[in-house]
């Protein structure tokens, strides 16, 4: 740790001459006031926006011009930036990191363009699609505290009301070095990228700790009924919701191989029973929504034309019955087992993948080691265990149905509510912060360390590494999303 509280966690991995940096802040929606959402997503797209020594859309031009990728995104639980370069260029990629975490320009300007932007994002990614932006409305249903129910990507018009002070407020508190991790994986030596990190990020000041926020709940959802109109939507369809524990909980690792057993792949008990046997589903999929508090579980099911919804449904509260009276079959066991192991290893091999877990597990956990024992905590799992998870969690009563309605069924006089009802207009103040403490003097502009990183380097970065596997829900790019 530097003494301004920067974590920096270093794993040196010589099999590929390529180095991957992620960079972590523990600033997610959970940090997000009412009235004030969206502020953590609009960041992200702040952060690419040029500071002092870096202009506007000049970190994306180095890392590619290096022969690199990178991204951003951003969760209920933290944001995130990362890049994986020729491993000569580890210098640039800590150069651009510091740099925006030292100085990012929070312009009136800046702020303007990426309101518009994520405005805009929105219109593209969630109201102009099907089905999509009933996703937003199921964690409104599930959660009660709105820490945890917003969108990630929030109210539009909380983000018309921010003001350009709100904006640099929440920089100072959330974006400083004592609320960040930084993880560098691959082929490095360590004592000059120890001596990089001092270099480029040891004097940027600290600030006082970001307040503290709960995020606890009481077991039963918020609303467990209702019906979404959808005018995008060419058939109809349902989300089912159940609030679950929080992660790295022997309960949620759990349900977390059920959701594998129910509907993850074609060999998953839905998939075969809906799919492919019935024929009475064109997909059902799900997910589950990992946080530090109170997480999500989620199966989404499209029936085809024709098929009753009600009859679906049930079989699918019966399927998930069954494996909380019965428990998972030895082959399924067997399955689970395979899975985890060839997931672990195959998501291993990319050193992005083992830089952001590295990361996460240093920023949630305080233990980047967790990242070595992880698998173990799944192997533990049991089929008894797995069966009285899903008893005591699913196979329940307070789950929310969400019925997506398409305008071919809808009364034309039937009101057509909001995508996501926003939350209500909050303080004008982003957050009751600590004071800011006064950085030192600010030293000559450094300049980019181009003639150090071997201009000749002839590595290429593969163009897709094995994806990282984490169950948590992003938003994002914020500049780069598809």
């Amino acid at each position: 740790m530097l003494p301004n509280g920067l974590r920096v966690i270093l794993s040196k991995d010589q099999s590929v001459p390529v180095v991957s940096v992620a960079v972590y802040y523990d600033v997610g929606s959970r940090n997000e006031k009412e009235g004030r959402t969206g502020f953590a997503h609009l960041f992200e797209h702040m952060m690419f926006q040029g500071s002092e020594n870096v202009p506007k859309a000049a970190h994306f031009q180095h890392i590619f011009n290096a022969g690199g990728t990178m991204n951003g995104t951003t969760s209920t639980e933290r944001t995130n930036y990362f890049e994986t370069l020729p491993a000569n260029y580890l210098p640039l990629a800590l150069w651009l990191e510091s740099d925006r975490m030292r100085s990012l320009k929070v312009t009136q300007e800046n702020l303007d363009n990426q309101r518009n932007a994520v405005q805009e994002e929105k219109r593209l990614r969630y109201d102009n699609q099907p089905y999509i932006n009933a996703f937003l409305r199921i964690n409104e249903l599930i959660f009660k505290n709105p820490a945890n129910a917003h969108s990630t990507i929030g109210s539009m018009e909380d983000l018309d009301a921010a003001t350009i002070d709100d904006v640099r407020e929440f920089f100072r508190v959330f974006y400083a070095p004592n609320n960040a991790v930084l993880s560098i994986v691959g082929d490095f030596d360590e004592q000059e990228a120890r001596a990089l990190v001092e270099k480029y990020f040891e004097e940027i000041p600290g600030q006082p700790d970001p307040p503290p926020i709960d995020v606890s709940e009481s077991g039963e959802v918020a609303r467990t009924q209702e019906t979404y109109y959808d005018k995008l939507a060419p058939a109809p369809a349902f989300v089912l919701g159940w609030k679950i524990p929080a992660r790295r909980t022997p309960d949620y690792y759990a349900l977390t191989l059920a959701a594998e057993l129910l509907f993850e792949g074609d060999s998953s008990r839905l998939y075969q029973k809906l799919v492919k046997g019935d024929e009475s589903v064109v997909s059902i999929q799900g997910g589950v929504d990992e946080r530090r508090g109170p997480s999500a579980w989620y199966i989404f099911a499209l029936p085809k034309p024709g098929e009753e919804v009600v009859v679906i449904r049930q079989e699918i509260f019966d399927e998930i019955k069954r494996l909380g009276t019965w428990g998972p079959s030895e082959g399924e066991m067997e399955k689970l087992l395979n899975s985890l192991c060839n997931d672990a290893v195959r998501g291993r091999q990319s050193t992005m993948y083992r830089a952001q877990r590295i990361a996460e597990y240093a920023l949630y956990d305080g233990d980047p080691y967790l990242i070595d024992s992880e698998l173990d905590q799944y192997l533990r799992i049991t089929a008894e265990d797995i069966k009285g998870a899903v008893s005591r969690f699913l196979d329940v009563e307070y789950r929310v149905v969400l019925d997506i309605i398409p305008p071919a069924l809808v009364d034309e006089e039937a009101e057509m509510p909001a995508a996501a009802s926003p939350l209500p207009s909050g303080d004008a103040k982003q957050h009751t912060a600590p004071a800011p403490q006064i950085p030192p003097p600010q030293p000559t502009p450094v300049a980019a360390p181009g003639a150090a990183l071997g201009e000749t380097a002839q590595v290429p970065v593969p163009a897709q590494q094995p994806a990282d596997t984490t169950k948590q829900t992003d938003i994002g790019s914020g500049p780069l999303h598809p």
